[in-house]
């Protein structure tokens, strides 16, 4: 395996990642990704002007694991990204409301106001937007509705950042800090029903006491739940695997171990996702729940590229992406096959 300092014209590797349970993750708080890579930078701690490229995927050195939103929306913008992985973890997608609203379920959606965050400076950016619009629909889906059967109501949406994604809250935050959008809306009675996700919408959810009108995990059909986190993609610039695939297959071989790690440590996972999700620890176990730590490993199945390709359409009908997103280019299969050959090698 080459060292970082044999990469030609490539200063650093990067890693950035969303605050939800990934095997990439996993595997750099274990040390993995350092100890083969060498000095892995985050980009969560870069600076600003690079830091922003957990958006646009413009840093040659850059592997990343997050959101479908902003991975599709860079690509159709001409991003030279390639596809080389896809996860599918269940993270406590609901719709939320007010005790004693009268919602029980997604029939009872019919009519209500439901909160959506407003478009941000830039399609990639706007995620919480589409993942609002997206988990909405699955869950009207469920009672035969569409989107015209509801009222939305446009709700300001935090400023993205790498520090604080899709609902994580900045640093410092208060309990009280309501970062998920549309939760202080919800407190307030201005809306009626909110989707949300993961470890921190939990908290924030206790913390106002609202309750729980539709469980969209709890649904048989996956695609009433494909939203921005499902599936997620690993991404990877196609410079960096054209001239350096040893690296791209090194990243994904730790990435499968660190899957195969966590499929036998929930407790560890748990106390890696509390720290990166700033959640307390009631937050992860109802989130993260049926025995998600045993199926973080990444494929490019033929299911989940049609549930990515369920989500790339949705995008594209409501003006995510700036132009269709040919999935079937996108994807590059041999450094995954490589790194399943690798691990098995070295078991």
């Amino acid at each position: 395996m080459s060292s970082i300092g044999k990469i030609d014209k490539i200063d650093k590797i990067w890693f950035t990642r969303c605050p939800v349970p990934t095997a990439s993750g996993l595997a750099y708080n274990l040390g993995w990704l350092t100890e083969e890579l060498g000095d892995v930078g985050v980009l969560q701690d870069a600076p600003p002007e690079l830091a922003d490229r957990h958006f646009d995927h413009q840093l040659l050195g850059l592997f990343r694991e997050g959101g479908n939103v902003p991975a599709l929306a860079a690509r159709s913008e001409g991003a030279q990204t390639r596809l080389v992985g896809l996860t599918w973890i269940e993270e406590w997608q609901v719709i939320l409301v007010r005790p004693g609203s009268g919602i029980t379920g997604a029939a009872g959606l019919k009519g209500a106001r439901v909160a959506l965050p407003a478009w941000a400076a830039t399609r990639a950016t706007s995620f919480p937007r589409a993942m609002a619009l997206h988990g909405v629909k699955g869950a009207l889906t469920q009672a035969g509705l569409t989107l015209d059967d509801v009222t939305f109501v446009e709700v300001a949406q935090p400023q993205p950042s790498v520090g604080a994604l899709a609902g994580a809250a900045p640093l410092g935050a208060g309990p009280r800090s309501f970062s998920w959008p549309g939760i202080a809306e919800l407190a307030r009675g201005e809306v009626d029903a909110v989707y949300a996700k993961g470890a921190r919408a939990v908290d924030q959810a206790r913390e106002i006491g609202a309750v729980v009108a539709v469980d969209l995990d709890a649904h048989p059909d996956r695609r009433t739940r494909v939203n921005n986190g499902t599936p997620r993609p690993i991404t990877v610039h196609e410079q960096l695997l054209t001239d350096h695939p040893d690296v791209v297959v090194a990243f994904l071989a730790q990435t499968l171990r660190a899957a195969d790690w966590a499929a036998d440590n929930l407790d560890g996972v748990r106390t890696i996702l509390a720290q990166e999700t700033r959640s307390g620890a009631e937050g992860v176990a109802t989130a993260y729940r049926n025995g998600f730590h045993t199926s973080l490993h990444p494929d490019l199945s033929q299911e989940r590229l049609d549930l990515l390709r369920i989500q790339k359409d949705f995008l594209l009908v409501h003006g995510f992406l700036a132009a269709d997103v040919d999935l079937d280019a996108w994807v590059a299969r041999e450094p995954l096959e490589q790194a399943r050959l690798t691990l098995k090698a070295a078991a």
